[in-house]
């Protein structure tokens, strides 16, 4: 599949609603307490989209997928209990999610791919993540890209596992 990577527009909301509302369902289904307080939800995703960080992988005319991509835009990584790789410029990405209709078929990698072009793009070596402890999809994935465990950071209370990646 051809993806494209643009910035979420406010009319793409009802879209990326519908993705995330399907992750929150499918994150109690496996038992994990990410995403069961209400968060994320339609006023966080506005909130993306008027900070221009929300993307969309799409393909054709079809929303795959919903994340969010900022540079140094993180302030809780400030607060980690452990030690980063790098002091340096980074991408940061969060609320990775995939449509119901795409699980299975590579997206979540196209997805970590797309984050890493956009890092390279932007001369940034150093990309930044944090999940709940539970998220055993996304814990995958940070272990399928050779992203490093960095430390533990906290998020309304509470505890993510961070970590980072260097680009070459």
């Amino acid at each position: 599949m051809n993806f494209t990577f643009r910035k979420a527009k406010i009319e793409d909301l009802e879209n990326i609603w519908a993705i995330i509302e399907k992750a929150i369902d499918r994150r109690k289904a496996d038992g994990s307490n990410q995403w069961q307080d209400g968060y994320p939800n339609t006023e966080v995703l506005k909130k993306d989209i008027s900070l221009k960080i929300g993307h969309v992988p799409c393909t054709d005319n079809d929303i795959v997928a919903y994340t969010t991509v900022g540079i140094n835009a993180e302030p809780e990584y400030n607060n980690l209990k452990g030690k980063w790789l790098t002091n340096t410029d980074y991408v940061v990405f969060h609320r990775l999610a995939v449509a119901e209709n795409y699980l299975g078929k590579g997206v979540a990698t196209t997805c970590f791919n797309l984050i890493h072009a956009f890092a390279k793009k932007n001369n940034i070596n150093s990309i930044k993540a944090d999940t709940n402890f539970d998220n055993e999809p996304m814990l995958h994935l940070f272990k399928k890209f050779d992203y490093k465990y960095c430390g533990k950071v906290y998020f309304r209370g509470s505890e993510r596992l961070a970590f980072e990646k260097l680009l070459h």
